[in-house]
């Protein structure tokens, strides 16, 4: 039986297991998904350790995937965002380290027949979600501008992506109404029913993907919805992922249906 799993501190809230566990099933998969919580000081013994004792693969979380890109062999677009979020340890060499989250925005997108090639895009946040997606909708073909609290944290971001502009917030009225694709890789939304984008700045021919996925429906995506906007939940960014790192360590197309809506249950 081969064993995946997820790797951060804390994990108890994770909704990764049952969208995996749904895809092994719908397969006739002999897997598990399991949870792993080490101390933070231990993470090289616990990636090393995993190894060692013949899992699969793991997914990582917080605060780990700094650590763990020093760990692994990562793949160049990790590499670039600096952070590792998968680990497969089916090489003959060390375990190698892949960012899915930047692939699971633009599959997030791409679901909704956002286009991305040629597009103008905005991405809120220069913390580690929008680093992955500031890479992954530069090397998918876009301009990105992107727009942070802190303005020099975002020109430094903007100096590393390619085609790239730094922001402060206070930008985003006059970034969005030229531009096509919005994206939110900021927590903001999640603990109150706030919004980063000013809701005047949005119109009906923006996509909006949001990556807070409790609740589903944020202010933003409310906005946006009145707008005439195409609105991505949270939550497509989050399966994208997941189908993501299931496809690297089974070389087997995912059931995303089935994994989708086991996410969606426990939402």
């Amino acid at each position: 039986m081969d064993v995946y799993g997820l790797l951060g501190n804390p994990v108890g809230h994770s909704l990764s297991p049952p969208m995996h566990e749904a895809a092994y099933d719908e397969l006739g998969l002999e897997a598990r998904y399991a949870t792993f919580e080490p101390d933070p000081d231990d993470i090289d013994d616990a990636i090393h350790g995993a190894d060692a004792l013949g899992i699969a693969g793991l997914n990582v979380t917080i605060p780990f995937k700094q650590a763990a890109l020093e760990i692994v062999a990562p793949e160049d677009l990790a590499t670039r965002i600096g952070a590792v979020n998968t680990i497969d340890f089916s090489g003959s060499g060390p375990p190698t380290g892949y960012n899915t989250d930047a692939v699971g925005a633009l599959r997030a997108l791409r679901d909704h027949d956002v286009a991305i090639d040629g597009e103008r895009a905005v991405v809120v946040g220069a913390g580690g979600a929008g680093r992955a997606v500031a890479f992954g909708l530069a090397d998918a073909g876009a301009t990105v501008a992107i727009a942070n609290r802190t303005e020099a944290t975002a020109r430094e971001l903007a100096d590393e992506v390619p085609r790239a502009t730094g922001h402060g917030l206070a930008d985003l009225e006059q970034l969005l109404p030229d531009a096509d694709v919005l994206v939110n890789a900021t927590s903001v939304g999640m603990e109150e029913d706030a919004t980063p984008v000013p809701a005047d700045a949005l119109h009906g021919d923006l996509a909006v993907l949001d990556a807070v996925y409790r609740p589903l429906e944020t202010r933003l995506l409310r906005d946006a919805a009145d707008a005439g906007a195409t609105t991505v939940d949270g939550a497509w960014m989050l399966l994208y992922q997941g189908v993501e790192a299931f496809e690297i360590w089974t070389d087997r197309d995912a059931p995303v249906d089935v994994m989708n809506e086991a996410l969606r249950s426990w939402l």
